[in-house]
């Protein structure tokens, strides 16, 4: 993506989330959500595989150890068995 593209995508989202409509407002928050819990699941995996403790990475987003672990651990544990993560 490109910087004036991603710039065109944060004006969007911008205006959307400043929406009058109520409908169109808790669109984007839903959309914002699922965009932070997938970066939020990229960015564990990648400290995890370059081995970050469950306590460092709670420590960044200012959670508890277990409800990063909790949160996380079985899509480590079904990638280190050969599945996607969506299976368990």
């Amino acid at each position: 993506m490109h910087d004036d593209e991603t710039t065109t995508d944060a004006a969007t989202v911008a205006g959307t989330a400043a929406s009058d409509d109520p409908g169109v407002g808790l669109g984007t928050v839903r959309a914002l959500r699922t965009l932070a819990d997938r970066l939020e699941d990229v960015h564990v995996s990648s400290a995890r595989a370059k081995g970050w403790s469950w306590q460092a990475i709670a420590d960044v987003l200012q959670v508890s150890r277990q409800a990063v672990h909790q949160k996380h651990s079985q899509r480590e544990a079904a990638s280190a068995a050969g599945k996607d993560g969506n299976d368990v």
